[in-house]
């Protein structure tokens, strides 16, 4: 009995996307949707900055700016080669990166276009094949994309925090 309930919960829950002739999109199509649009909050965010606001530290032991920026790309970086795929991995030199605006932004864009490269070479299939992941162990390809883009919108927090101690308002919370 339980299974023909769940049935039905399923087929209800379907039925608006059933009656709009749409099929749900696959993991591989999510998660490239995702990451395109976490791509653009955080170019946004990190050119919201001025290129001399990239050395602002909120107190000495915490990172510039532009070091936490590059640290989204590289360690982003590290997590998506496990994954093992055909794309190289951008080398970035993260003091050099993280010295200048440009650098960073190129280091971060260049990250979020290597994780494009990479989503764009799984399937749902391989998605769901295991890799092993520091901090996470035995994992999905699935599970490592959403700790990365997890990762990502911690940093995108603490990003947050740098602009407005700075008098700046986030690209996402700016009003017209």
């Amino acid at each position: 009995m339980n299974q023909f309930i769940a049935c039905g919960i399923v087929l209800i829950a379907s039925a608006p996307v059933l009656a709009q002739g749409r099929a749900p999109a696959s993991i591989q199509a999510e998660m490239l949707k995702d990451w395109t649009d976490l791509k653009e909050t955080l170019m946004k965010i990190a050119n919201e900055m001025p290129a001399e606001g990239y050395n602002f530290k909120p107190t000495p032991p915490q990172e510039t700016f532009g070091r936490r920026v590059v640290h989204i790309a590289v360690g982003g970086d590290r997590f998506l080669e496990l994954l093992g795929g055909k794309a190289a991995a951008p080398r970035i030199d993260a003091a050099a990166a993280a010295a200048t605006k440009a650098g960073a932004m190129k280091a971060l864009a260049d990250s979020f276009d290597y994780g494009t490269a990479i989503i764009k070479e799984q399937t749902d299939q391989t998605m769901m094949q295991t890799v092993d992941a520091p901090f996470l162990g035995p994992s999905s390809r699935a599970r490592v994309f959403t700790f990365v883009m997890g990762h990502t919108w911690d940093l995108y927090g603490q990003l947050a925090v740098y602009l407005r101690l700075q008098g700046r308002v986030p690209p996402a919370s700016q009003r017209p």
